[in-house]
């Protein structure tokens, strides 16, 4: 099941250059990713409604897309513009026919597309995509990958925020060994739409974080529908990561790591930091595909206190998002306060 009436992360803003267009399935649907000539972002159903031909495979004329067949034209709102084929007195309100348009939001280097039940289609969004926090709107990533994994969204969710698989998935000098293991207690509570593993000092097994000097904590978030913020301060400095999960289909998610930070030494080491992001990556996709394997024999799966309540939690909110949209009711967070202990 894929959650509706929600912002799912698009694409990284500056992939997509004034003119340009992209074809993206996301939640099984075909999406066209579109800048006008002057800059506008804008998301429409990648289906003309003339024979079905994918409108990405046209092109962008100023502010409007022409479909490569028989050269149907529309705005950046969906609407049919043009239909070169009709003559005089054949009485065809262009108008009238038109695509279906997806709302986008352009901010901090991102494109946020409201992926809206078909029956909601029309209605605006309830709520605006997450802002990243010490960031001005018009601020972009300073470094990104992205990645596929062959599983469905659930299971990629719940594989990047389980916290005990690092000592044998991420098993590195610069991360994470088994023999380093000891044992955890963080904090957690509630937040918008998901919860918060409230600001502490990371744990003293994570070398990633000395790299940075001084002091620095951590204060790290998720919501839905599969959002991870990671918030770190040094000193007056920053570090911002976002972590976004976007389903593609029923079998394959699309994992995009996105970092900002106010540390000019950072962006010195970015060739080497961008070598531990794919790794990092790279591991948990291997790790999640492998899984693959297991479950297409549909097994119970099990979860367990307190390594497992992070996913339970998941699992929680999605239905009670669910439930919401269904019900036509506010949305209530099932998560509570609570201090989770295990070891890794």
């Amino acid at each position: 099941m894929f959650l509706y009436d929600i912002w799912y992360f698009a694409c990284p803003a500056e992939t997509l250059k004034p003119g340009q267009m992209q074809r993206k399935i996301l939640l099984g649907e075909p999406v066209l990713l579109g800048r006008s000539q002057s800059g506008e972002a804008f998301a429409l159903r990648d289906i003309c409604p003339h024979r079905g031909v994918p409108l990405s495979a046209g092109r962008i004329e100023g502010a409007q897309i022409e479909c490569p067949y028989h050269g149907w034209k529309f705005g950046t709102d969906g609407a049919c513009t043009l239909i070169p084929s009709l003559v005089g007195g054949q009485n065809v309100e262009t108008s009238k026919i038109r695509v279906r348009r997806y709302p986008l939001r352009e901010s901090q280097g991102n494109l946020w597309i409201y992926m809206a039940d078909a029956a909601r289609a029309e209605l605006a969004p309830s709520h605006e995509p997450p802002l990243l926090p010490g960031f001005m709107q018009d601020r972009a990533a300073n470094i990104r990958e992205s990645m596929r994994f062959q599983c469905h969204v659930d299971h990629a969710v719940v594989g990047l925020m389980d916290p005990a698989h690092g000592p044998f998935v991420h098993r590195a000098w610069w991360w994470r060994s088994a023999k380093s293991a000891h044992e955890k207690a963080k904090a957690f509570a509630p937040s918008e739409l998901g919860f918060t593993m409230v600001e502490h000092r990371p744990s003293s097994n994570s070398a990633a974080y000395r790299i940075l000097g001084s002091t620095p904590t951590t204060e790290i978030s998720f919501r839905l529908p599969g959002i991870r913020i990671e918030h770190i301060k040094v000193g007056r400095h920053r570090l911002v990561g976002l972590t976004s999960v976007t389903p593609i289909d029923a079998n394959a998610t699309e994992i995009t790591q996105s970092f900002y930070w106010t540390m000019p030494a950072l962006s010195v080491a970015k060739p080497v930091l961008r070598h531990f992001m794919r790794a990092f990556l790279g591991q948990d996709r291997d790790m999640v595909n492998l899984q693959q394997e297991g479950l297409r024999f549909d097994p119970k799966l099990m979860l367990i206190n307190d390594a497992d309540t992070q996913a339970k939690w998941y699992h929680q909110l999605k239905s009670q998002w669910m439930e919401t949209q269904t019900q036509g009711r506010p949305f209530e967070n099932p998560v509570k306060a609570a201090t989770l202990r295990w070891r890794s």
